[in-house]
């Protein structure tokens, strides 16, 4: 003990470490106390690690430096971001996804009118469904390597081709099987309502369906992959920007190649019906070469085998949407709601989508899920912890609550500017697209804080969980309530909004 004391450093006047100095120096007889140094170095260079990670500029305080056993058992104290920053870093991202899915409705609003729209109107079905895609996988992928670049996971260029090659492979797997049902499930939504039934137009929809989840899966995750290691070498938080960036332009991507793939394989029909078929094999038969690549991460093999039921369920919430677009825009009175549709689902996905991410980083700073030392997550929180208890949580949900009506304004002038939308844009038509998008996220946000906690309190990762379940909600919440007041707009006659013109 005697020569450990000899050896011990001074305090440090700026805060910072000891110089290092050879383990040799401090053996004593028993060794014990180079044990106890050691540990307690790891446990706080963890802590300086995570915190670095998610404060920019070292904004953060120096009680990290403190190397007292006590501190180090606490769990960091990530994200503390103030209003202003987090509005900051989302803003960006936030309108760039925005005019994303402003394309995306101006090209849905052209396509609606092609042939393939017109005689396969189960297309219509299939569009929420695989442009929900990128919460069920992009956003999720965005998520999960947020998390990992956050907690030091990618740091070394091993471990980040490991992650980069088990969750591309993770990802294809999951875009060809939730294609594949995304068509069975437009099958059987457009079959029971109207008793018709047709084999070619089965077979066209699922080889549409599964090449672009397919195309679009592969495109994107390259997208995100390079936006996460981008902002964590400009020092940046991911979980800002990964999640709007991977939406701002997925929706055009996704649905120009469905438009594009399906009224090529629809022209097909008439002289070369095996190619339908041919297209659907082809991407079912890599899917054993995408499996074996993404068991060999464990980051992804877990997921590969328990990730399958909220990517489903989100699908088939999603599928219900997209029977709704479908009964709708097929009503000449609602034709100009195809234009907006993908604007309020993508912009309510993408807001949903930045505070389930924010929250589940912030729980695995204290740990793994349901092991964190600190105390237990809300299972049923109440509407005021959520949006105005002074926790970080709490502030993020304001922000990007009130990014809402300025965003939309500034989407719906877009729109009305390249003359989209058949609806001229009265104070009326205003309130009511407005009341639908705030109900919408303020919905979205409040379930995020409920979900992310309760699946964290039941051994489930929110960042491979929550996303999919909270987006395809989004995408039925965005479209009902937009098709309701399409509907409410026209009983009262609100002629001047040209609804359906």
């Amino acid at each position: 003990m005697s020569s450990v004391l000899e050896h011990k450093e001074p305090p440090q006047p700026n805060g910072g470490c000891p110089e290092l100095r050879d383990p040799a120096e401090f053996l004593g007889p028993e060794g014990g106390a180079v044990e106890a140094l050691v540990l307690e170095s790891r446990a706080n260079a963890k802590g300086v690690r995570e915190e670095d990670a998610l404060l920019e500029n070292g904004s953060q305080s120096n009680e990290s430096d403190d190397t007292s056993t006590e501190r180090g058992a606490e769990p960091a104290s990530p994200l503390k971001e103030t209003a202003f920053s987090i509005g900051l870093q989302v803003l960006f991202p936030f309108l760039l996804a925005g005019f994303g899915t402003v394309a995306a409705g101006m090209v849905l609003d052209i396509v609606q009118h092609w042939d393939v729209f017109k005689y396969v109107t189960e297309v219509f079905i299939l569009v929420p469904a695989l442009l929900g895609l990128k919460g069920n996988l992009e956003m999720t992928l965005a998520s999960r390597l947020s998390t990992a670049a956050n907690i030091g996971q990618m740091d070394s260029p091993k471990e980040l081709w490991k992650m980069v090659t088990g969750n591309m492979a993770l990802i294809q797997v999951q875009a060809t099987v939730v294609g594949f049902l995304a068509s069975i499930a437009a099958v059987v939504f457009g079959w029971i309502p109207e008793g018709h039934f047709s084999m070619d137009h089965a077979v066209l929809l699922c080889a549409s369906s599964v090449a672009t989840a397919f195309i679009a899966s592969l495109v994107l995750g390259m997208i995100m992959i390079g936006v996460i290691i981008g902002s964590r070498k400009m020092g940046i938080n991911p979980d800002n920007v990964a999640t709007p960036i991977a939406a701002s332009l997925g929706d055009l991507i996704t649905l120009a190649l469905l438009s594009g793939i399906s009224w090529g394989l629809y022209k097909e029909l008439e002289s070369r019906a095996f190619v339908n078929p041919l297209v659907c094999a082809f991407f079912l038969s890599l899917l054993p070469l995408w499996i074996v690549v993404a068991r060999r991460s464990s980051a992804t093999r877990e997921v590969l085998y328990s990730g399958w039921e909220p990517v489903i369920i989100a699908m088939a919430i999603s599928s219900v949407g997209g029977l709704i677009l479908d009964r709708t825009v097929s009503d000449p009175n609602f034709a100009g709601m195809a234009v907006f549709t993908p604007v309020i689902n993508g912009v309510g996905g993408n807001l949903v989508a930045v505070q389930a991410s924010r929250i589940s980083t912030y729980l695995h700073m204290g740990g793994e899920p349901a092991e964190s030392p600190g105390p237990a997550p809300r299972r049923c929180p109440s509407p005021c912890s959520t949006f105005f208890s002074p926790d970080v949580n709490s502030r993020s949900a304001r922000v990007l609550f009130l990014l809402v009506v300025p965003g939309h304004l500034v989407f719906l002038y877009t729109i009305h500017s390249m003359q989209g939308g058949h609806t001229s844009l009265t104070l009326i038509f205003i309130v009511f697209y407005m009341t639908a998008a705030l109900l919408q996220v303020l919905i979205l946000l409040y379930i995020a804080d409920w979900m992310v906690h309760w699946m964290w309190g039941r051994h489930l990762d929110p960042d491979n969980f929550s996303i999919p379940y909270l987006t395809a909600l989004g995408d039925l919440l965005g479209t009902g309530l937009l098709a309701l007041s399409f509907h409410v707009l026209w009983l009262i006659g609100d002629r001047d909004s040209d609804v359906g013109d």
